[in-house]
């Protein structure tokens, strides 16, 4: 059934990538009327949101696809992100988390975690994740500009 929709998938995709939400959107939304538990659509819709600043919703369907399927990491992710965004960070870290029990070793999970931790104040341990990112994918840019942050922050030389 996903490829059945992938077409429009694609076309909303492009159409985020160009900043034309609310065509996106509108393409979401049809793929969403055929197949409400259309998984790549209630994710993307939530990124599409979320770009949008309209992080309940995108949380709504976070939660929808994580009630059908409750290992889907791209949704603990992106969950995970919009709690950050809202400023619930040990809530973000709780997503995290679970992704690390599915994936030991994703990076990203672990980024942002760090990113999280940062927020709450325990400069340390984000640095920890930081680096463990880092041994996982050296080239990370993301990892390497939070870690060399926080350094800064707490006066340690790169």
């Amino acid at each position: 059934m996903a490829t059945e929709y992938s077409r429009e998938l694609s076309r909303a995709h492009q159409y985020c990538e160009d900043m034309d939400f609310s065509r996106a959107i509108k393409l979401y939304n049809d793929v969403l009327k055929q197949d409400p538990d259309n998984t790549a659509a209630l994710i993307d819709k939530g990124v599409t949101l979320q770009n949008l600043g309209r992080i309940k919703h995108a949380l709504k369907l976070y939660n929808k696809v994580l009630r059908n399927e409750p290992k889907n990491q791209d949704a603990l992710l992106n969950k995970g992100t919009a709690l950050h965004t809202a400023g619930d960070y040990h809530k973000a870290i709780q997503c995290y988390d679970a992704v690390l029990k599915l994936d030991k070793k994703c990076a990203m999970a672990l980024t942002y975690k760090g990113i999280s931790l940062g927020e709450t104040g325990d400069l340390q341990y984000a640095l920890k994740c930081f680096e463990e990112a880092l041994s996982i994918d050296h080239d990370y840019d993301l990892a390497m500009i939070s870690k060399n942050t926080v350094q800064s922050l707490q006066g340690i030389s790169k």
